[in-house]
Order: C-alpha cells, then structure tokens, then sequence
C-alpha cells in the first residue's frame, strides 16, 4: 500500500554517542514523548522520537496503515540513529513500548529498552469490561464501526495537564495530542502486533527498564507484571504510586526520567552524577 506521506513531526535532540530512539502510542504522537526526550537529553543522550507511519494526521491516514507500517517506521528511525552514534538503546509508551520490544527482539545489538506504561490489554480501572468483551466485539461487522474514544481520566491523574490535553483533543489537531477515537482497524492491528510478539519475548536478552502505574487507567500493573515474567533478561521495574497511563508527561514525569537516566548509565558504563 501507497501511504500518503505526512508532515513530520518527530523529534531529534543531539547529544553523545549513545542515542535514544523513542515511540509514541497508538493514535497518539511524538509530543506525548517530548518532555521525556528532553531530559534523556540533558542527561547527556542523543534522543531521536520517531512518528509512526498513519500518525498526526486524520483517522482514515491511521486506518490506511497496519503494525508492520508502524514496524517500519520504527526501523527507519533507527538505522538513522545508528549511523550517527554508537550505541542504542530504545524505548515507547504503551503500544510504543512494545514496538521497542519488537526491534530489540530483531537487532540483538540493540543495548537495551525503555518501557513506559507498556500494554497488551486494555484492563486499566476505567474500563475494566474491555478486555473481555472489546477484542472480540472487533471482528465482528458491526465492531469494524467502533471507535475507541479517550475518556476520563484520560490517562492522566495532573488536572491541569488533563485539561490541556482534553483541549487539544477536542481542538481536532492531531499534530499535538493525537486522535479522540481509535477506529476498531486499528486496534485490530495492534492486537495482531501483540500476537506477534509475545512468542519472542523469552528471547529478548536485553536489560529493560519498565515504568508503570500502580492506577493506570488503561493498562492494569498486570502488563508490566507479565513482561517481567516473560522476557528473557534483566528487567527493573518502576512502580508509581501518583500517576496514570501517561507516565511520561504525568505527575511523576521527572521521577521516571531520574529513574531511566540511572538505569541507561548503569547498562552504558557511564558514571553517575
């Protein structure tokens, strides 16, 4: 399929010879991403935030691509990172975290992830019936019209940075905050994406560094649970206790930078501050 090419709203920070590629969610955007990039940044780190193919643009441009598109995209940004640095390491949100784990499971010389609030199940408190009843719902003809559409708390316990996200939502600017609804193809796609990749976690050798909310909204502690269940090497684990999914802009947005900034110098040999 002919994508039809979107304005490029990634992010490319220079710093050392060690980079950082990081991937937003599903349906969202690099912005989600930005205040993390920044302090990964100021550690010293060349952090790259790639946007995946389908999205900052219109829901019918995220439906016209599928997680082997969102792969690619993911691809692309890093053999353009790894020709300007040495090392890397890479990491996401939610569905962005598992696409790290997806190119750490096909380039073992990738150093190590960075999972923030990684997802395989929509079981977070607000909406605790879809992981029941949603997937299955999806496949049928009358599921191909449904719309996964953002609702309070809107994976984010800060009011104030709730209610300019929820602005930006409603504003129809998907370059910022992304899209309100997820259309049923493309949580069709990432389901077929998770099934990709949950046989081949055992085989990811890799340090990971996971941060997740004990409340998150939309994906329960049970997911970071399971990866450190199933995956194949080291795994430290951030449990926040004043937080929602969006652990990356959220009120301990700094605390999981401090945190990933410690395990990416302990990985790379760097000293400490």
């Amino acid at each position: 399929m002919t994508l039809t090419p979107l304005p490029d709203r990634s992010i490319k920070l220079d710093g050392s010879r060690i980079g950082i590629l990081l991937i937003h969610g599903l349906a969202g955007t690099p912005v989600e991403m930005r205040m993390t990039a920044k302090g990964l940044n100021k550690a010293g780190y060349t952090v790259h935030c790639c946007q995946l193919a389908g999205h900052c643009g219109s829901e019918a441009d995220l439906v016209a691509t599928g997680w082997q598109d969102w792969l690619a995209s993911v691809e692309a940004a890093y053999v353009e990172l790894r020709a300007k640095v040495d090392q890397v390491f890479v990491g996401g949100l939610s569905m962005g975290a598992m696409l790290s784990l997806h190119l750490a499971s096909k380039y073992p010389e990738i150093s190590g992830c960075l999972c923030f609030a990684p997802t395989l199940w929509y079981d977070g408190f607000s909406l605790p019936w879809t992981r029941i009843f949603l997937r299955p719902l999806i496949w049928t003809w009358a599921g191909q019209k449904y719309r996964f559409i953002e609702q309070e708390p809107y994976g984010l316990k800060d009011a104030r940075i709730r209610a300019a996200v929820v602005k930006s939502l409603h504003s129809g600017n998907s370059e910022e905050a992304g899209l309100l609804g997820t259309p049923s193809q493309s949580l069709q796609q990432f389901w077929k994406m998770i099934d990709a990749i949950r046989p081949k976690l055992k085989n990811i050798k890799q340090p990971v560094f996971i941060a997740h909310a004990r409340e998150d909204d939309i994906a329960s502690l049970k997911n970071a649970i399971y990866l450190q269940t199933n995956l194949g090497g080291l795994v430290e684990t951030l449990v926040l206790d004043d937080s929602y999914h969006l652990v990356t802009i959220d009120r301990q947005r700094s605390l999981v930078v401090d945190r990933a900034v410690s395990f990416l110098n302990f990985v790379a040999g760097k000293p400490g501050p």
